[in-house]
């Protein structure tokens, strides 16, 4: 796990707590206070929906659709590595399949686009 997400644990944790607390001090009040303790728990649960969704939910959503559009924008040249660490230059791109050379002795390797996992933009100039 990175820092980011356990701090946003963290912070669910501490949220989760305030809102049984909060629970558990308001209903030993009488009735009056549980009408209160009802309306307060449902707001924690939106507040605590929201975190994860800011924090969790909409930052992945945004990189699935940056990766998404790195890979409908390779073309013939681009230096790229795969999800499995293999390094090379493609070649062609026929459909959903990419052809890439890797190292020297030019071995020539097929897969499908989403096996790529960066790109390093390195397109080879001609002479």
């Amino acid at each position: 796990m990175n820092k980011k997400t356990v701090r946003v644990l963290c912070l669910v944790l501490v949220l989760s707590l305030a809102c049984l607390m909060m629970t558990g001090c308001a209903t030993t009040g009488g009735d009056a206070a549980g009408g209160a303790s009802g309306a307060s728990s449902i707001i924690m649960l939106v507040v605590l929906i929201a975190v994860f969704y800011f924090f969790m939910i909409r930052p992945e959503n945004k990189r699935k659709k940056k990766l998404e559009q790195m890979r409908s924008e390779l073309g013939v040249g681009d230096k790229i590595t795969t999800i499995g660490g293999m390094v090379g230059k493609i070649v062609d791109i026929s459909g959903d399949l990419i052809t890439f050379e890797t190292g020297e002795d030019r071995v020539r390797i097929q897969v499908t686009k989403w096996a790529i996992s960066t790109n390093n933009i390195q397109k080879e100039e001609s002479n």
